[in-house]
């Protein structure tokens, strides 16, 4: 199957060359072709460029694109979409004045949570997440990590990561699983920290490492949560039993969750609300790309990631939406880019950038999604006919795409 699309408006993020990532001044470029056509066979890219230039090709169908924007699907590297019910009762009580760790600590947030995953069934959990997943793929999202965490049980981590499992196999969208079994300790277990560890390490990840469920560990690294040490003895765990670390770090407060991250050669360091110099200095020249998830800031009216002093400093950055019932109930990529624009003060070229080919880094997936390249995954936003794509920040609450491919065909 070959699809044309012709009379592009303008085909974003063109890279005739793979890349891993971009950092720094360079994330304010985005290469672009103007009146383009791409050329898609089967599932790749397998070829681009100007209208002026367009050779002649036996098509199955032809795609006007007049007056719209083309550019890859987006690549969004932090999730919790597997979850059952919701948390609005939570919301209300954040309006009423309670904070984040108030809710907590009277049983709320993902203790919460965690009571409703394991009251529903397999089944249940399953049908409400894909309903989410549907969500997101039509609002642009090609490629999706989601994390377990809301088990806090053998079983219901086990249950969760089923459930993303089944996900992948069952949607075209590249979806990679994250164990979050640190996510916060049962209240059986607050006195007794070592001993839930002990239950994730020796408990939890053999059965995982024996059913291939997941690509990445993680932790929430954070004051009232699990302690440096505690996430790097997390790390080291999941690394034994193959699997790479992917850490929460500095949502409230900097304890040195970032330093840690860098030296078990964490693929991501996520959240990064709370930033000190020392931080930002540990990231320069490491393989661990920052993660910034402002629609989490937006909804808990905490800081927002300092972008600008980030990629001032050289560093890369990715954007992904947090999707949870507590904090961010919402995977809207768009929203993301655009609230990175707005509050975080990044252009709409960098925060592209990061919403793509840095979003796929952080998954690992960045030599098959987050360009125009040939040889990728064809998971591309076709807009609606818009002025520029500064449109997309700009025009923040309206829905501007017209169309999603995944793989290569259109998702209704």
């Amino acid at each position: 199957m070959t699809t044309l699309f012709i009379n592009i408006k303008e085909l974003l993020q063109v890279r005739e060359t793979a890349i891993a990532k971009v950092s720094g001044a360079e994330m304010a470029i985005l290469p672009t072709i103007k009146n383009a056509f791409l050329v898609i066979k089967d599932n790749l890219i397998a070829d681009f460029g100007s209208m002026n230039n367009l050779p002649k090709i036996n098509t199955d169908k032809t795609v006007d694109a007049t007056g719209k924007m083309v550019l890859p699907s987006w690549c969004d590297s932090h999730t919790h979409i597997v979850y059952a019910g919701n948390r609005e009762q939570e919301f209300v009580d954040r309006i009423n004045g309670l904070t984040y760790e108030e809710i907590a600590n009277r049983g709320g947030g993902i203790l919460n949570s965690a009571k409703k995953l394991n009251e529903s069934t397999e089944e249940e959990i399953y049908n409400q997440s894909k309903d989410r997943l549907e969500e997101i793929m039509r609002l642009g999202t090609g490629a999706v990590e989601i994390k377990s965490g809301y088990g806090l049980t053998v079983d219901g981590e086990l249950k969760m990561l089923r459930v993303i499992q089944r996900l992948a196999q069952n949607y075209p969208i590249t979806i990679k699983a994250t164990f979050l079994g640190a996510h916060a300790f049962p209240l059986e277990y607050k006195g007794n920290h070592q001993g839930y560890i002990d239950v994730i390490i020796n408990q939890m990840l053999p059965e995982i490492a024996k059913n291939k469920l997941a690509d990445f560990i993680d932790a929430f690294c954070e004051t009232g949560y699990f302690t440096v040490e505690e996430t790097e003895q997390i790390m080291e765990a999941g690394i034994r039993f193959g699997l790479k670390p992917k850490i929460h770090v500095n949502q409230f407060n900097s304890i040195g969750g970032i330093q840690a991250g860098i030296e078990y050669n964490a693929l991501s360091v996520d959240h990064l609300e709370i930033m000190t110099t020392a931080d930002i200095n540990a990231l320069k020249n490491t393989e661990t790309m920052p993660v910034a998830l402002p629609s989490c800031s937006y909804f808990l009216s905490i800081p927002y990631t300092p972008a600008r002093e980030m990629i001032t400093a050289g560093l890369p950055l990715a954007l992904a939406t947090d999707y949870n019932p507590g904090s961010t109930p919402s995977g809207n990529m768009n929203f993301v880019v655009a609230t990175a624009c707005i509050k975080m003060k990044m252009t709409p070229e960098e925060a592209i950038n990061a919403a793509t080919i840095n979003g796929a880094y952080a998954m690992g997936i960045s030599e098959t999604h987050g360009s125009i390249t040939i040889g990728k995954k064809a998971n591309l936003i076709i807009t609606k006919p818009i002025p520029s794509y500064y449109q997309l920040p700009y025009a923040f609450g309206s829905n501007l795409i017209d169309a999603v491919l995944i793989e290569g065909d259109f998702f209704e």
